[in-house]
C-alpha cells in the first residue's frame, strides 16, 4: 500500500485508505484534508510531486487546483459584501463603469458569482490571461450571449476576472492581495493566487491523464448533448504548468495550495464565518453562499446545475471542483469541509475521486455521531 503521511482520527481512516487506493491505481500524488469545527480530523498526503516519480509529495507541496480557486475568489466577494462594501444586487457598472459597454448595463454582481452573466467564454489569446489590464478590458468590451440572470453557463476562466475587477475597483487590491491580507494571512493558510518565485520549488506540476500529453485541453471532455458549443480559447496542461500562469492572477483557475489550506479557509463557511478564532464574516454572511441563484441546465456544461453565490449547490452541501480532480465540499450542518488536491489528472468522465473521498469522510462523521 502507498505510504500515507500526516495525521488522522481513527474514525476517519477510510479517507487515507481511499487516498492510498488511488495511488495504488496509478495516481502520482495528492493531499486530502477533512476539517470538522475548523480543526483537522484528517490531514494526509502521499505519492510523488513529479511525473518521473523522483520527488516525494511533502507536507508543504502545493499544486494548481484550477477551478477550486473559484471558491477562494467567491469567499473574498462574500467578505466584502458582509462588510457592506459590495452590494451583490448592484449593477457591475457601479463599480466598473467601462463594463457597461455593449449592452451590459443590467449585469448585476450576483450574476457574476452565479455564472448567469452571459460572458462564459474566454475569446482572447492564452497569453492575454497573464495581463490583468488586457484581460479585463477585453471582457468589458464583450457583448452578452444571453440576458443576464435568465440562463446559466459556466464561466470557467472569465468569472475570476469579472469578480476580481469589481473587488479591485472597491479595494484597490488584486484578488490575490486581498486574499493574502484579509483571509489566508490571518489564518496562516498556504494558498496563493499569483504565486511568487520563492514557492516554485514546492509546486507539483499537473500531469495529464494516461495516454495524453501536455497539449491536453480543458475542452477535451465531451459535454452533455444539450451544451452550447464553446467558441472560447482552449487551455492546455502546458499553459497551466507555465511560469507565466503561476505568476498571473487568474482568480477562476490559477490558485496554488494543498488540501489543508483549502479546507482551513473554507471552514469559515462551515463554521458561521469564524475559524480558529478568526472572524472572516458574520454567520448571516456565511449563509449567503448557499442562496440559490439558478437551478436548471447549464448552457456550457450541458447538465443540470444549481448555483449559489460563487459555489455549486449539492443538496445541503456546497463547494466546487477543478480541472484535474481537485475539490472542496462544505457541509455547514456538520461543520465539515473535505478538500482534495492532486497533480494527477484523469479523464473527467471517469473521475470520481473527489466524490469518493467525500463519501469516505461521511463514514467518519457517522462515527462522531453527527
Amino acid at each position: 500500500m502507498a505510504d500515507i503521511q500526516g495525521t488522522y482520527d481513527d474514525l476517519f481512516s477510510a479517507v487515507p485508505n481511499k487516498l492510498a487506493a488511488l495511488l495504488e491505481e496509478g495516481d502520482l500524488g495528492g493531499s486530502v484534508a477533512v476539517f470538522v469545527g475548523g480543526e483537522p480530523v484528517v490531514d494526509v498526503w502521499a505519492g510523488y510531486a513529479d511525473a518521473d516519480r523522483t520527488a516525494l509529495w511533502e507536507r508543504d507541496t502545493i499544486t494548481n487546483v484550477f477551478s477550486t480557486t473559484k471558491t477562494m475568489t467567491a469567499l473574498c466577494a462574500l467578505v466584502l459584501a458582509d462588510r457592506g462594501e459590495l452590494d451583490l444586487d448592484a449593477p457591475v457598472a457601479r463599480y466598473w463603469p467601462e463594463f457597461a459597454a455593449a449592452g451590459k448595463e443590467k449585469v448585476l454582481v450576483r450574476h457574476l458569482l452565479s455564472h448567469t452573466a452571459g460572458l462564459p467564454h474566454w475569446e482572447g489569446p492564452v497569453e492575454e490571461l497573464y495581463d490583468w489590464t488586457s484581460a479585463t478590458a477585453r471582457l468589458a468590451a464583450q457583448p452578452l450571449l444571453w440576458e443576464p440572470g435568465t440562463a446559466a453557463g459556466y464561466h470557467s476562466l472569465t468569472q475570476g476576472f469579472l469578480v476580481g475587477e469589481v473587488l479591485r475597483r472597491i479595494t484597490g487590491r488584486t484578488v490575490g492581495e486581498f486574499l493574502a491580507v484579509e483571509v489566508t494571512g490571518p489564518l496562516d493558510a498556504d494558498f496563493h493566487i499569483g504565486l511568487s518565485a520563492e514557492h516554485d520549488h514546492r509546486v507539483a506540476l499537473t500531469v495529464p491523464p494516461p495516454g495524453r500529453d501536455e497539449d491536453y485541453t480543458a475542452g477535451a471532455a465531451t459535454p452533455g448533448p444539450d451544451a452550447t458549443p464553446s467558441t472560447g480559447t482552449a487551455l492546455r496542461v502546458r499553459d497551466g504548468n507555465s511560469v507565466a500562469w503561476r505568476r498571473a492572477q487568474i482568480p477562476a483557475a490559477s490558485g496554488f495550495g494543498n488540501a489543508r489550506s483549502i479546507a482551513l479557509v473554507q471552514s469559515a463557511l462551515a463554521c458561521e464565518g469564524t475559524v480558529r478564532g478568526v472572524r472572516l464574516l458574520s454567520a448571516a454572511g456565511a449563509r449567503r453562499a448557499r442562496e440559490e441563484q439558478f437551478a436548471g441546465e447549464d448552457r456550457v456544461i450541458g447538465m443540470t446545475q444549481r448555483y449559489g453565490l460563487g459555489y455549486g449547490l449539492f443538496g445541503n452541501t456546497f463547494g466546487w471542483g477543478g480541472w484535474g480532480g481537485s475539490l472542496v465540499m462544505i457541509d455547514p450542518d456538520a461543520r465539515m469541509v473535505v478538500a482534495y488536491a492532486t497533480n494527477q489528472m484523469r479523464e473527467p468522465a471517469e473521475d470520481t475521486r473527489g466524490l469518493d473521498l467525500v463519501m469516505s469522510a461521511y463514514d467518519g462523521l457517522q462515527g462522531l455521531g453527527r
